[in-house]
């Protein structure tokens, strides 16, 4: 048996709720709104949520933030850069930049789950260039749409 890996997370003055697995078999970690206030995101719209959390990734491993599918699925409500990047060496309080693909306005109430967190090993290369790159495959530089519909 592999040893789990330890993420701490810090509970700012602004959480509501703490962040959980929904089940035993979750990837990601529910985030709620860490607000007082029900916030509204207008469709076609984005908004930049506050979790009320701060987070300890080990190095080696990043957060993703990612929609809940129940509410892209249900209300058009995602993560605009999804997936975002939480670093390693980032320490301040996660903000999760929500956008609003449905027909009408979505409220976000206080200590809602909006997005979650799943955490994934990064390995980092070693960056050179080079005039040529030697390397030949039958795809080539066809691009979009160059392997199938």
């Amino acid at each position: 048996m592999r040893k789990k890996l330890i993420v701490s997370f810090k509970l700012l003055i602004n959480a509501v709720g703490k962040p959980s697995y929904a089940t035993t078999q979750s990837a990601g970690i529910d985030l709620s709104a860490g607000t007082s206030k029900n916030l509204t995101v207008k469709p076609n719209k984005y908004l930049l949520v506050p979790t009320g959390i701060a987070v300890d990734i080990p190095e080696g491993f990043e957060g993703q933030i990612r929609p809940r599918s129940g509410l892209a699925f249900k209300n058009g409500i995602t993560v605009l850069n999804s997936p975002g990047t939480i670093d390693s060496d980032y320490t301040g309080e996660i903000k999760l930049l929500l956008v609003n693909f449905g027909d009408s306005e979505f409220v976000i109430e206080p200590g809602m789950r909006v997005a979650q967190l799943v955490i994934s090993s990064v390995e980092r290369c070693k960056i050179v260039f080079k005039k040529i790159i030697k390397k030949h495959t039958e795809r080539g530089s066809k691009g979009f749409g160059s392997t199938g519909t």
